[in-house]
């Protein structure tokens, strides 16, 4: 458990202090650098890749179907037919609230 994690010591992008400050200190010149370039980071997220898609009609949703008529032995029968091809995803929408970063290295809440 916990084997595939790095034992070098990091810097992480959203912290003032701590063991990015201790990284730095160090004297690696790439990990100082890394460090000031990576000050103007935020931990919040304001956008996200959406997951619906538009159609050639313009019509935006999860998925598309289309409905197929099969004749089998004398009776006709309807399917849906899933579509594939041809849509064109949504892209990034902008959030309603910003929301934390998930590498946020923080503890916000201690029970």
């Amino acid at each position: 458990m916990g084997g595939s994690g790095s034992k070098a010591k990091g810097v992480w992008p959203f912290s003032g202090s701590g063991a990015g400050g201790e990284a730095a200190v160090d004297g690696n010149e790439q990990t100082l650098a890394r460090l000031k370039g990576s000050r103007k980071a935020t931990p919040f997220v304001f956008t996200r890749r959406s997951s619906l898609y538009y159609d050639e009609d313009g019509d935006l949703a999860h998925e598309f179907y289309e409905e197929t008529v099969v004749t089998k032995n004398g009776r006709k029968k309807s399917k849906l037919k899933r579509i594939q091809k041809n849509l064109i995803p949504q892209g990034l929408v902008k959030l309603d609230h910003p929301c934390i970063h998930a590498d946020f290295p923080v503890i916000l809440c201690e029970v």
